[in-house]
């Protein structure tokens, strides 16, 4: 076994829950500025019969082990492996003893913290950019680490309803030693369309003051025809980027909808891929069957997600985007998806909010909600990862509510020799609420392929 700790910033004030704080300005999610310690790290080697006592174990100074995880890997262990299965486990002390369970031997492995710039340690300078990949579809990315020209490359892709801002902590981080992007998805966070998609309705739509919002126009401009935010055009994006902007194959990661499009991207694609890291990534996305993969079922539906939205579709989409735009809504779903309420979400909440303002954004998620599958199920693109022997690795908070860490378990069932980590306390957002983990993870795992 490999149990690995890592020195982290002392927490001052911790806060066990967010709250929205309402004035007469703005809404803001407050939580502590700084994380409290974590973590443990255990590469958990399983082997029937074998027994051993994890104890007198020094942590070195300003790091603190917690172990929490353990709970069901042993009967993980037949159900992946059938008798020895390779995990890594991270979370907190008061279960350190629950290791005794799981056999093999101790390596101490200190994972250092990320950049303390109270103390002067500066991370990798981010920068903000814009990519015109078609005329009027301009994407938005965040680069750091330029000057590293010998170095990999590794492309961060968000989840849905965030963006590049989401890697932050990764950018600075990860920036000091690698190249690093991180891209919006087309409809999503900055890289939202410039101009109205359709002409503007004699009708009306959607309305934030004194603007009408996007996309619910009479016509759809020549630009946007057959424009859908979906599995298919974001793994298109991505497959550009990497041709036009990164240049070579790239680590690619991914968190939630972000691990499907890795997936997928890789799946289609694996000679500009150098190997795929999966942040609790989601196994599923869109309920509309796919028009390539089953054209005459794609035909019984008569919108799946194309600009203008029709007319039965404008008045759901109003009641909707109402409720999941809200700054109260927005706050729930935070305090759902982290694990650890004493992480400092205020960045991730102002920029959240701030895309929900922009007048395409009601429209976007329509057509995003209504966009048909991809033309790989997410088992189907595994699979081609798999034959292509792209190598896999899987990064799953134990907390989340929404991709549980099973999901990685049957991932990890299909391809044995990926390596899993499951964090906790960890939600659906580990390179957030975990970074030195997360970062830690993606380094050994880039060293394992490319050892140089």
């Amino acid at each position: 076994m490999e149990v690995i700790s890592y020195n982290s910033v002392r927490c001052c004030n911790l806060r066990r829950k967010l709250v929205v704080k309402k004035s007469s300005t703005r809404q803001q999610v407050k939580t502590p500025l700084c994380r409290k310690q974590k973590i443990l790290c255990n590469s958990v080697h399983y082997r029937n019969g074998s027994n051993s006592l994890l104890k007198n174990v020094n942590y070195g100074e300003g790091s603190r082990p917690v172990v929490k995880a353990f709970d069901g890997f042993k009967s993980a262990e037949s159900k992946v492996l059938s008798g020895k299965y390779d995990g890594y486990v991270i979370g907190g002390e008061d279960e350190v003893g629950r290791v005794s369970e799981t056999g093999g031997s101790v390596t101490k492995v200190l994972i250092p913290g990320l950049p303390d710039e109270s103390k002067g340690e500066c991370g990798a300078t981010i920068s903000s950019c814009f990519w015109e990949w078609k005329p009027k579809f301009s994407v938005h990315y965040e680069k750091s680490g330029s000057e590293n020209v010998n170095s990999p490359p590794l492309l961060l892709l968000p989840g849905f309803g965030v963006g590049s801002f989401h890697y932050e902590k990764q950018l600075k981080d990860l920036g000091r030693d690698y190249r690093v992007w991180a891209i919006d998805f087309l409809g999503q966070g900055m890289s939202l369309p410039i101009e109205d998609p359709t002409s503007p309705s004699k009708e009306g739509g959607v309305t934030e003051g004194k603007d009408f919002a996007w996309g619910f126009g009479d016509k759809t401009e020549p630009w946007a025809d057959d424009l859908v935010y979906s599995m298919d055009l974001w793994r298109d994006q991505v497959r550009y980027f990497v041709e036009e902007v990164i240049g070579e194959p790239v680590y690619v990661v991914g968190n939630s909808l972000g691990g499907f499009v890795a997936l997928y991207f890789a799946a289609r694609n694996p000679h500009l891929v150098k190997g795929v890291t999966l942040l609790n990534a989601t196994p599923f996305w869109g309920f509309l069957p796919n028009p390539v993969k089953s054209p005459r079922l794609a035909k019984i539906f008569s919108w799946s997600g194309t600009f203008p939205l029709p007319e039965s579709i404008r008045k759901l989409t109003e009641f909707v985007w109402q409720q999941v735009s809200d700054p109260e809504s927005i706050a729930d779903i935070l305090r759902q998806v982290y694990a650890d309420h004493s992480t400092n979400v205020d960045k991730v909440f102002s920029s959240i909010l701030e895309t929900t303002q922009h007048p395409a954004a009601a429209a976007s998620f329509a057509s995003i909600m209504f966009a048909p599958q991809g033309e790989l199920s997410f088992g189907e693109a595994l699979s081609r990862c798999h034959m292509n022997n792209v190598p896999i690795s899987l990064v799953y908070g134990k907390e989340d509510p929404w991709v549980k860490p099973i999901w990685g378990l049957q991932v990890k069932k299909q391809v044995p020799e990926a390596p899993y980590y499951e964090i906790s306390p960890a939600g659906h957002c580990p390179h957030d609420e975990v970074p030195e983990a997360c970062c830690h993870g993606l380094t050994c795992f880039s060293h394992q392929i490319n050892p140089q």
